[in-house]
């Protein structure tokens, strides 16, 4: 029989660590090992705990939660979720808490909607369930100093276009995309396109952050603009985004998806990518539930170009990989640390 999920909850109320470990009192497979106030608590508990999961306050005294996270995945990384009344999507601090380790986040259970509490706790209860299952050998902290200077984004649009890489995400991929464009490299002969299965205003809020973390320009696909190199455009799940050609180059053309829930985006983007690019198309599949993107990653194969998904180790949804590589057995496998090298060194001028 598989051993529980030890868990250490974090918060400096003893009211939420209360709320937070009773959620598990009836779950098996997960048990609460320890409770901290701070996160200088945490970190002299862990070593004697070993707790498989770590549930993570942000604001706390004595020791904060982004703080507390960057000793831990140091010393002792574990996964780690951030779980505050601000850690929620679309929220600045949210990404930051993801830029430093952390494999998701969860908002505090709140009892002021009562008849959506049980859903809070299945989804807290399913997001440690995913996060025990990711190798922590993959996780990839981020370095402040150690990204490309930003003043070389000048060089961004100063090359003409060669190839364009389409990028598929969804659950879980807000943190492999922050260990794949802030390393990208302004000057490569490259545009990014890129589908996130995540609400418009989200993806609004992640550009933004965005802007001030990479050397590439990241914006939103707008219709009709023209693809530049060193350029990230970046849509959500609803809208269809494809690649246009001209005798002036690339274009992109974006329309509201028809069918937003049914989420077939990122095989349309990749499929125009495949027909209108050939060979000089690439497409790279990452964390992510279902199977959208495993037709597009196939067809671009089949002309020639290269395709990559993020090894299901490093993937807190593996779904989205895995279904590529049961259909796609020759696409290449890497840890989202290491996309953005394999680019940089296959593509650079």
């Amino acid at each position: 029989m598989k051993e529980p999920i030890k868990l250490m909850v974090v918060d400096d109320s003893a009211v939420m660590r209360r709320v937070i470990t009773s959620i598990f009192d009836s779950v098996p497979h997960i048990n609460v090992v320890g409770e901290a106030v701070n996160g200088k608590e945490a970190l002299e508990m862990i070593p004697h705990l070993s707790p498989n999961v770590i549930s993570l306050d942000i604001h706390m005294p004595v020791m904060d939660g982004l703080t507390a996270l960057k000793h831990i995945m140091i010393k002792y990384p574990r996964p780690t979720i951030m779980c505050s009344t601000l850690t929620k999507e679309g929220e600045f601090v949210t990404f930051d808490s993801l830029k430093f380790g952390a494999v998701d986040f969860i908002h505090k259970p709140s009892n002021r909607r009562p008849d959506a509490l049980e859903k809070q706790y299945a989804d807290i209860i399913q997001k440690i369930t995913l996060a025990s299952g990711i190798d922590m050998k993959s996780v990839h902290c981020f370095k402040p100093g150690s990204r490309i200077n930003l003043a070389e984004r000048a060089k961004a649009g100063r090359t003409k276009v060669k190839y364009v890489c389409g990028i598929g995400a969804s659950e879980g991929g807000y943190a492999a995309l922050l260990n794949i464009i802030p390393w990208l490299k302004p000057n490569l002969p490259m545009s990014f396109i890129i589908i996130i299965h995540e609400s418009p205003k989200n993806i609004k809020t992640f550009i933004k952050y965005l802007k001030n973390e990479c050397a590439i320009r990241v914006q939103p696909a707008i219709h009709n603009a023209p693809l530049k190199s060193g350029v990230c455009y970046m849509a959500s799940g609803h809208e269809y985004v494809t690649a246009a050609s001209s005798d002036t180059g690339y274009s992109l053309q974006v329309y509201d998806s028809p069918f937003p829930n049914r989420r077939g985006s990122i095989n349309m983007m990749m499929f125009s990518l495949a027909e209108v690019l050939k060979d000089k198309s690439m497409g790279i599949i990452l964390s992510g539930s279902g199977d959208d993107g495993v037709e597009g990653m196939t067809e671009i194969a089949r002309m020639g170009g290269n395709t990559f998904i993020q090894d299901p180790r490093s993937c807190l949804h593996k779904e989205m990989p895995v279904n590529v590589h049961k259909n796609l057995r020759s696409t290449r496998i890497f840890f989202d640390r290491e996309i953005a090298g394999e680019i940089n060194k296959r593509y650079s001028l």
